[in-house]
């Protein structure tokens, strides 16, 4: 199993059970980026509300997850990227990359 966070439109995790449903799919065997994105893409198909839309029918808002597996494995998704989080380990601080659905806009 393992742990998820979040930061962004808290409305769009909570109703999805987001981050729950992260850490179910951890404890399935899912990988913590596989985890990630799959949610991601639920919470993008359960948007319906058109002012959460924007013209091109992708979410206008942000959300990014962090997920720590039981066994050390971890990743940061994204809603938009490219985007990063912060890691602090026994390498020292640092930013990594996350991964994500959807790239923003030039």
């Amino acid at each position: 199993m393992g742990t998820c966070g979040s930061t962004g439109r808290g409305e769009a995790n909570l109703r999805s059970c987001a981050s729950y449903a992260v850490v179910d799919l951890l404890r399935r065997g899912a990988a913590p980026h596989e985890a990630g994105l799959e949610v991601m893409r639920r919470v993008v198909a359960q948007t319906t509300e058109p002012r959460l839309l924007r013209p091109d029918g992708r979410p206008d808002f942000g959300l990014k997850y962090y997920i720590l597996a039981k066994d050390g494995r971890r990743a940061g998704v994204s809603l938009w990227g490219p985007a990063k989080y912060a890691v602090s380990d026994a390498d020292g601080t640092r930013l990594e990359e996350c991964k994500f659905l959807f790239e923003r806009d030039a």
